[in-house]
Order: structure tokens, then sequence, then C-alpha cells
């Protein structure tokens, strides 16, 4: 079974044009992690105030955070895009899935 979930983050406003450039280029090692890990269609959706939305389709969450937090890539990855964000620790530990209260097939 497949599962939607969608979070947020907040990225410092000041930070927002290297965290879009960042991403243009996301290392080719952390694709393929994301991918193995079970992340598929997984998009971020910036807005101008920070306001950072995650949307993912996987089998389980938490096997899929598991998985990524056990990969060196995903490792470097965090440590260099904790900055980024507002907040202490690193973006996975800080993910909160939001409640699903429609779907339109």
């Amino acid at each position: 079974m497949t599962v939607r979930v969608c979070f947020t983050l907040r990225v410092r406003p000041d930070r927002l044009d290297e965290y879009r450039a960042r991403h243009r280029e996301v290392w080719p090692g952390m694709r393929a992690a994301l991918s193995e890990a079970g992340w598929r269609n997984y998009s971020l959706f910036l807005a101008p105030d920070g306001l950072l939305v995650g949307y993912l389709e996987c089998d389980d969450f938490d096997a899929a955070l598991a998985e990524m937090a056990r990969r060196e890539v995903n490792a470097r990855w965090q440590a260099e895009m904790a900055e980024f964000f507002e907040g202490d620790g690193n973006a996975d530990e800080r993910m909160r899935p939001l409640d699903e209260v429609f779907h339109l097939d």
C-alpha cells in the first residue's frame, strides 16, 4: 500500500536562494539513496517566506526515514544542509507528517 506523506519545515529567509541552488544539484548518491530507501514522487516546494513543504510517496514512512538514517551520504547531506533550517537538529529528524484530510483520485 502506498502512503502519501506531506511535511513542513522552515528555511532561513536569508538562505532561500542558496537553498534553491543546492537543490538544483542534489548529489547523484543522495538521489540514489532516496530511491533505494523507497522515497517516490518526492517533491519540495518553497514559499517566499521560507515555508518548505515536502511531499513523497512510500510504502512505510518510518522505514523510509530509518533507511535514510543508515546512509552515509544522507549524514553528509544533512550536515551540510542543517544551517539552512530554523531550529536545531537535522531536517529528517524534525519532519512531522501532516494529516491528510482529502484526496481526489
